[in-house]
């Protein structure tokens, strides 16, 4: 037996098979009629009723070709249905979505047009989405008014509209529209996720009446439903993405902040392990880039003993604490750490881990080690403020300034017998007596020169308004030290040794030297002036200029202050063609 392959599109539908039967049983129907007719002339007939049956058979054959036909075209629209709704649930994107509704809407119920509106999730209004053949402009148009009011119903109700002739329809025919725009079918469906409308789909015919019957109503809300699970879909896929873009956006932003900090952050859970750390942390303990989950004491061993008993006192006690350690970190060597903790909660202000925010202050330490030796060397003042000296860089600025110089011992009234290294100590005892009052009145000490010391008052680094008075109280209070350091060496009575100048005037003050080695201090008339004054100064006096005198006069000649001066007047000083008056000034009541 010989089989023969048929193709597919080859076989005869059902409706096909019926109608070729109804041919056949009409072509018998017409051969019987005529032998009735033969067989009446020789006096026989057919049998009764055959005629009839063949009718009636043929009409059964014609109503099942009809009713085929019909669920032919509905079966091929559920195929329709099947495949466009597989379709459209085929993609994500809202704008595609709704664009593949609305051609099937078109291709399934046959409609010349229509639109597709949606309600807007924050304002809860209709708002057009999409639309074939029409557009934006003519809907939103006054005469275009029967659309809105079919999508307003079916909004409000959440059920379809439809008509057959709405020039006929009660509901329709009194609207200007329907006239102007000759509007014949209308179907209107919602679109519904568990019976919230979320929009509505409109299509109308201008020319065909009856287009849409029950059957494309059926077919339209079948598809609604679907459309609706899809847009619906779509958009909350949307809404999902653009939270993911937030959320990934402000992780970043925490990441780009979390990395920027100089400081290093760990965070702990409760059971000490680390969740996680910034770069600086790993930087500043030499940690791994694996060290997430690890135990903090097995990480850091270094700083186990103090660490985890402070973590456990900040985790059940709810602590804020600050924490210094010195310990050797890795191949860094020793460093001293600062490390502030804090406890975190959860959302039930539960404790969830420990915040740990850590500095390394090891060269800041080092720095301040070497600036307290510093100290022993320079000005406090020259010392606190000296980035302000640096930032002067190496120019200079004119200033009025007072500026004094002392000779506290010449070297040859010291014992001739006196070994060098003693000489030194009693030497560094005479400028130590000097140093206190000038840093106790604002002073700065420029330089140590020999047996001399020069100081500054109100340069930028120590402002006074008052500075010829400072100076000039200054050197009191420091031959007061003398005097009671003569006694404590058994000095003969009388015996004054230093030897003080004092001028106040314009002077030029910044940093001299090179890049690599610079010194603040002043230069100028003034500055000469005063050294020239303590030039001319006999042991045990004090000698000012004019300047000096004037700038405060009025404490000098203050009882209460008990001072005493005397005016030696006009003296001719090396370097100067002009006269300078100076004054003497000493412990006592002023003359």
């Amino acid at each position: 037996m010989t089989t023969t392959n048929v193709p597919i599109s080859s076989t005869p539908s059902a409706r096909e098979e019926v109608q070729r039967l109804s041919r056949i049983l009409h072509e018998t129907q017409g051969v019987l009629r005529a032998q009735r007719e033969v067989l009446r002339q020789r006096g026989m007939s057919l049998p009764s009723g055959v005629l009839t049956a063949l009718e009636d058979a043929q009409i059964g054959l014609q109503r099942l070709a009809n009713n085929l036909k019909e669920e032919e075209a509905e079966l091929r629209q559920l195929r329709a249905l099947t495949d466009t709704t597989a379709m459209i649930n085929s993609t994500l994107d809202l704008d595609e979505v709704l664009n593949r509704a609305m051609d099937t809407v078109i291709r399934l119920t046959g409609a010349e047009r229509g639109y597709l509106m949606l309600r807007d999730e924050k304002t809860g209004e209709m708002e057009y989405r999409v639309a074939r053949n029409l557009d934006r402009q003519i809907i939103e148009e006054n005469d275009f008014t029967v659309s809105r009011s079919v999508i307003k119903e079916v909004a409000q109700t959440g059920k379809p509209v439809v008509t057959t002739n709405a020039q006929s329809d009660p509901r329709f025919a009194a609207q200007e529209s329907i006239v102007s725009f000759a509007l014949r079918s209308i179907l209107s469906v919602p679109l519904k996720i568990k019976d919230t409308v979320i929009g509505v789909i409109y299509a109308d015919n201008r020319i065909r009446s009856g287009l849409f019957g029950d059957s494309e109503l059926e077919l339209l809300a079948a598809f609604a439903n679907q459309a609706a699970v899809a847009i619906e879909n779509a958009r909350l896929f949307e809404r999902i993405r653009a939270a993911l873009k937030e959320i990934t956006e402000i992780k970043d932003l925490m990441d780009d902040v979390f990395a920027s900090i100089p400081s290093g952050v760990i965070v702990t859970d409760t059971q000490n392990q680390i969740q996680t750390h910034n770069k600086a942390a790993s930087e500043i303990l030499a940690m791994q880039t694996h060290s997430i989950g690890e135990s903090i004491d097995r990480l850091l061993p270094y700083l186990a003993d103090g660490l985890l008993r402070v973590l456990e006192a900040v985790s059940t006690e709810n602590l804020r604490t600050n924490v210094e350690l010195n310990a050797p970190v890795g191949k860094r060597g020793p460093r001293s750490l600062n490390l502030r903790l804090s406890h975190l909660r959860g959302t039930e202000h539960e404790t969830e881990g420990v915040a740990i925010v850590l500095d390394d202050l090891t060269e800041q330490r080092q720095r301040e080690a070497q600036l307290n030796v510093v100290r022993r060397y320079l000005p406090p003042a020259m010392v606190d403020n000296i980035q302000s000296i640096a930032q002067l860089g190496l120019g200079g600025v004119r200033r009025d300034i007072t500026v004094i110089y002392v000779d506290v011992r010449p070297i040859d009234t010291l014992p001739a017998a006196l070994p060098p290294k003693q000489q030194m100590a009693s030497l560094n005892r005479y400028m130590a007596i000097s140093s206190t009052p000038i840093h106790n009145y604002g002073g700065i000490i420029d330089k140590f020169m020999g047996t001399e010391v020069m100081a500054l008052f109100n340069t930028q680094l120590n402002p006074s308004e008052r500075h010829a008075w400072d100076a000039v109280q200054a050197v009191l209070d420091m031959v007061d030290g003398f005097m009671n350091l003569y006694a404590e060496q058994g000095e003969p009575e009388g015996a004054a040794y230093y030897r003080i100048g004092i001028h106040s005037g314009i002077a030029t003050l910044g940093n001299v030297g090179s890049i690599n080695r610079r010194e603040f201090t002043a230069i100028g008339d003034t500055v000469n002036l005063a050294h020239r004054l303590v030039d001319m100064a006999k042991r045990g006096e004090i000698l000012i200029s004019e300047d000096t005198y004037n700038a405060c006069s009025e404490c000098l000649k203050d009882p209460a202050n008990r001072v005493a001066f005397v005016d030696r007047g006009d003296t001719t000083i090396r370097g100067r063609s002009q006269p300078v008056r100076i004054y003497q000034v000493q412990r006592g009541v002023s003359q």
